[in-house]
């Protein structure tokens, strides 16, 4: 026992553990008991002494805190009254009397039971002056904490007035304003009464400016409310006036309005049933209100769109034919789909549409071919670029919750379309992005499957859409950026570029007389000579599409059309000998004949998201120590085509005519320009090949003579892509004769799409090994023979390889 203010005070006491409060000395505080060991130690207390160790939790959320979770400093607090609750629990009036620090706990179960030491105030040693100043500023900061909480009263100010010592007016203002336990525990551990106060003078600054900020913000609130309600009253009063004068009619209309249109719009039953709903929230709702606007925003949107309305398809289909024929000129495998469709619905009268994905480089017509299908078919045309978006919600649209909400470019889409059958073309689908929003890609999977899109789901109308009788479109230069599961739902068909003599049908058929007309020109006021756009072609544009070509006739009728309008002749004829005077020198050179009969040069093809490309690998030799130099940005597929053509020629060095240690006192080096150009694919096998030999050999390649395909180990030759825009690429430049693998020669039959004046002007050579390869480019030596001789490896049979037609991300194909 210990003696405090003429009170006996245990030194073993229970301690009593307290969640969110601080008592401090002379504080009296009503308290709920619910936990088992605080039952326990109240009970303790009670047989007793009546008097308990109150101290606070550190974690506030832990249930059964063991004694490292409690604070040591304390306060001993006595009894005064006890109330059994019905719940179980007990409710206990308590009065502070003496702040204590325990030294050890005796025990932890079935309560806590601590040794403590009381703590002595420390006596006040301050200036009257300063401490005088100090009390007062405590006094006006609490006083005006209270009055910004409008809890200010005589009886308040009368009782701060009567304190004069530091250490209790300090107690009595941090026990009755909010603060944060670690602060109040900090007042309560510190015993001199002076620094007491200080501490309580700046928590009482910054509580007073968190007060303020608190009470202008209610009053903005407050006075936002009654301007609302000012408003609402005054535009009352103005409909009741207008009623009185018959201006204004009921506001049910609006409600009648909307019923009205939810009939017309046809709406499906769940749809119906949401537009009722959210139309009775309406009814109810202040007119001008933030929220009203939304509801009504929404209800537009519902009314608007197409809910089963569609168009008739035209099923003529020798119609269709001739549409697609006017509009596109070749193209037969395209048009054959479309007329398969169009086929299919007039015999089973099927609505679901088919994904189709165009896949070709810039400039061949996929857009245009998209309307060509929809005017052929009598629908509507809708067109959506998808090229770098990154937001989901451009596709699935944004929840109502978010201001300014929008459905996505799908639903609107249809609503600009006003039919839901609609050719919806998806340009540019291989570069579509993705970011911390979403992936648009993803979202597209629901869009183009025909099992799933039956109920598509846009995040703004949060109801079910049928997208199954959309006739969706793609577009693509590439299909490796495309996801595999996006690929997977799409038929994809190939467009490749134009030869020389399809540009010029294209020019005179199609783009000439449109430009004639978009230039204010008379029809038949403009001739160009075949010759001429054959040099356009050759020498103003080198690509596997039109759009070049279509700048360069546009720029020949605008310089027309300026003479015109000058007063000049009414009708010109444009030679290929005035092409300099009007559009200047060739902007495309002739290929450099530098490697005409040099060893260590040969032509390969690549096929890029472009079209086709003509790609010289160059080949040197020096003295070193066995290292092959690889150059030209070449990517690591390109780079292991150089390791395995090196090691097919070190194994075979004694049929070349090597020297079987040829490679120890030598480097290579392979080149391959336009460095700048990152070039990638296996297809350059064959050609890297054939430049190292003719380095090693010190062989020319024939200048007429071009090469594909990829090899192995072994001497093979395998199967590429590209094959046709490979093809293009060749005759732009004059070649005669390209080397192409065996398993190629399908590419040639009359089913596919190879042309068949590309078949008449160019020479495909098919090889089933290096050997024969060798004797097409070498043809006078005997080292051909001898590898054509060497025993192949017995034949297994096997399914045949699927020969991959994905295209490459880099300049070469894969």
């Amino acid at each position: 026992m210990e003696i405090h203010n003429d009170l006996e005070i245990s030194l073993e006491l229970p301690v009593l553990a307290v969640r969110d409060v601080i008592i401090f000395t002379d504080m009296i505080l009503p308290l709920f008991i619910g936990r088992d060991k605080s039952l326990a130690a109240l009970e303790a207390a009670s047989s007793v002494s009546r008097q308990v160790l109150v101290v606070a939790q550190k974690d506030q959320s832990q249930d059964s805190p063991a004694p490292e979770d409690l604070y040591r400093v304390g306060t001993v607090a006595q009894v005064m009254r006890q109330l059994k609750m019905p719940d179980g629990r007990q409710k206990i009036l308590v009065q502070g009397l003496a702040k204590a620090r325990i030294t050890s706990f005796l025990s932890q179960s079935p309560f806590f039971q601590a040794s403590v030491e009381l703590l002595q105030e420390k006596p006040v040693e301050a200036d009257p002056v300063e401490l005088e100043a100090l009390m007062r500023n405590v006094r006006d900061q609490s006083q005006k904490i209270l009055m910004l909480r409008d809890v200010l009263s005589e009886e308040i100010v009368g009782l701060l007035d009567g304190i004069e010592d530091p250490g209790r007016l300090a107690d009595l203002v941090v026990s009755n304003i909010r603060v944060k336990i670690d602060e109040a525990q900090k007042a309560l551990e510190t015993t001199d009464p002076v620094e007491r106060l200080k501490m309580v003078n700046s928590i009482l600054t910054q509580e007073v400016k968190v007060s303020a900020m608190q009470a202008k913000l209610d009053s903005e609130a407050r006075e936002e409310m009654d301007r609302t309600q000012k408003e609402y009253y005054l535009r009352e009063q103005i409909r009741a006036i207008k009623r009185e004068l018959g201006d204004e009619a009921s506001r049910d209309d609006e409600a009648d309005e909307y019923r009205l249109k939810f009939q017309k719009a046809k709406l499906p039953k769940d749809v119906a049933a949401e537009a009722a709903k959210q139309l009775s929230r309406l009814e109810w709702m202040l007119p001008d209100s933030a929220e009203a606007s939304i509801i009504r925003s929404y209800l537009d949107w519902i009314v608007e769109l197409p809910w089963g309305v569609t168009t008739r398809d035209h099923l003529d289909l020798e119609e269709a034919k001739k549409i697609l024929d006017a509009d596109h000129f070749n193209l037969k495998k395209v048009k054959d789909r479309i007329l398969e469709h169009l086929a299919v619905m007039k015999l089973s009268h099927r609505q679901k549409g088919p994904i189709i994905c165009f896949l070709g480089p810039p400039g061949v017509g996929k857009t245009s071919l998209g309307q060509s299908i929809a005017r052929a078919m009598g629908r509507k045309f809708v067109r959506l670029s998808l090229g770098g978006m990154k937001d989901e919600a451009e596709i699935r649209g944004h929840r109502r919750t978010y201001i300014g909400a929008l459905p996505g470019r799908i639903i609107q889409g249809l609503k600009s379309a006003g039919s839901a059958n609609p050719v919806f073309m998806l340009d540019e689908v291989d570069k579509i992005g993705a970011d911390f929003r979403g992936d648009p890609a993803s979202a597209l999977l629901e869009v183009l499957d025909p099992e799933q899109n039956s109920n598509f789901s846009d995040h703004y109308l949060n109801l079910p859409f049928d997208l199954s009788k959309v006739m969706f479109i793609t577009t693509a230069n590439l299909l490796d950026t495309i996801p595999q599961a996006l690929e997977d739902r799409m038929e994809v068909i190939y467009l490749s570029g134009y030869t020389s003599e399809e540009k010029v049908s294209i020019s005179k058929k199609h783009l000439l007389p449109r430009l004639v007309k978009d230039h204010g020109l008379k029809n038949g006021s403009l001739t160009i000579q075949d010759s001429a756009i054959r040099t356009i072609i050759s020498s103003y544009t080198r690509e596997a599409g039109l759009r070049g070509l279509d700048r360069k006739l546009a720029a020949i009728c605008r310089k027309i059309a300026r003479k015109v309008a000058e007063g000049g002749d009414k009708r010109f004829r444009v030679t290929e000998k005035q092409l300099q005077r009007l559009l200047g020198p060739p902007e495309v050179l002739p290929e450099p004949k530098l490697f005409e009969g040099q060893p260590g040069v040969a032509t390969g093809l690549a096929w890029t998201e472009t079209g086709g490309e003509i790609m010289y690998i160059e080949v040197r030799t020096m003295p070193g120590k066995g290292n092959l130099y690889l150059t030209g940005q070449l990517g690591e597929v390109m780079k292991e085509s150089a390791q395995t053509v090196l090691a097919y020629t070190r194994v075979n060095a004694s049929v070349l005519g090597l020297e079987s240690d040829f490679f120890d006192e030598m480097d290579i080096h392979v080149h391959v320009p336009e460095g700048n150009v990152p070039k990638e694919g296996p297809s350059a096998g064959s050609a890297l090949l054939v430049a190292m030999v003719s380095a090693l050999t010190g062989l020319p390649v024939p200048r007429d003579l071009a090469m594909t395909g990829e090899i192995t180990l072994r001497g093979q030759i395998l199967g590429i892509g590209g094959l046709k825009e490979k093809s293009l690429a060749a005759l732009r430049l004059g070649i005669k004769r390209i080397v192409i693998p065996k398993q190629n020669l399908q590419d040639l039959d009359d089913h596919n799409e190879m042309p068949q004046n590309i078949k008449r002007k160019m020479a495909f050579i098919p090889v089933d090994n290096i050997g024969e390869l060798l004797s097409v480019v070498f043809p006078e030596k005997s080292f051909n023979r001898q590898l054509k001789r060497q025993r192949k490896p017995r034949r297994v049979y096997r399914a045949p390889r699927r020969i991959s037609k994905r295209r490459p991300s880099l300049r070469s194909d894969a």
